[in-house]
């Protein structure tokens, strides 16, 4: 069993931060990694990034929006209890090196993730530039500890209620623009989102890594069912990502698989509050 330390609703309590305690995680996991969490012996299994670490403390920080019944169920959590298993970590850490200028661009919970790569990339001497967007600003989450990371940070919302207006990829396309220094970029987020960072990148031929979170079961390779195409040969995303090369994904597949259950979310989710 491992207690919830810390639990903090987050935009219009949607989103859930919990600090779990998991000792021997915490020492292991690095960056981009995941864990699979099962809230009960009846449960489902979910693969969730871990969005931060404290090895001092043994505890994993873990960010997740409500979509489901299984995070619903999760929701329902409190301070003091348990989930019945988490484990990991998983999947391949992301690449960190010195390179230089770093634009770190994520969207929605993708944040979550993306904190704790950013932090990584600033911890290696990198310049970072970190853009983040949610759908309005009630949706926007961890703000402030991006801007204790990054050197500089934008913050766009999708109706203009709070930072700029619009999409990130218009900052992106600006610092592109006026920047011949960015070495990489690193985006997550909705599908959609990352699919358009690529494109975006691909005009300057600039580096792009992007974290996928297709449907997964397992997280060790044996299902099957995190596949995603990429430069034209299938990959499990559990054992070889979740980071791949933007510019090789093939990301209208990646859409279609990860929509053909979305109904059944939401009719789990309808009959578990009924």
């Amino acid at each position: 069993m491992f207690q919830i330390v810390r639990k903090q609703e987050m935009a219009k309590g949607t989103i859930i931060r919990f600090d779990i305690s998991a000792p021997k995680i915490a020492l292991k996991v690095k960056s981009g990694q995941f864990v699979i969490l099962r809230v009960n012996d009846t449960g489902e299994r979910i693969p969730l990034t871990v969005a931060d670490k404290d090895p001092f403390a043994g505890t994993i920080t873990i960010i997740f929006q409500v979509v489901g019944k299984t995070t619903a169920l999760l929701r329902s959590l409190n301070e003091g209890d348990s989930v019945k298993d988490v484990s990991g970590p998983l999947g391949r850490a992301a690449e960190i090196e010195n390179i230089g200028t770093v634009v770190m661009v994520g969207g929605g919970t993708g944040v979550a993730i993306l904190h704790h790569v950013a932090k990584a990339f600033k911890d290696a001497g990198n310049y970072v530039i970190g853009i983040i967007g949610a759908k309005d600003e009630a949706m926007l989450i961890l703000e402030r500890e991006m801007k204790g990371i990054c050197d500089e940070i934008i913050v766009t919302t999708d109706d203009g209620s709070y930072g700029q207006m619009g999409f990130v990829t218009e900052p992106l396309k600006k610092y592109l623009e006026e920047r011949y220094d960015i070495k990489l970029v690193y985006a997550i987020g909705p599908i959609i989102m990352m699919k358009n960072v690529v494109k975006l990148t691909r005009s300057f031929n600039v580096k792009t890594m992007v974290s996928l979170n297709p449907i997964m079961i397992d997280g060790t390779g044996m299902c099957g069912g995190c596949r995603v195409k990429v430069n034209n040969t299938t990959k499990f995303c559990c054992v070889d990502g979740p980071d791949f090369d933007g510019f090789e994904v093939d990301f209208d597949e990646l859409m279609h698989r990860n929509s053909l259950y979305l109904q059944d979310e939401k009719d789990s989710l309808l009959a578990s509050i009924r």
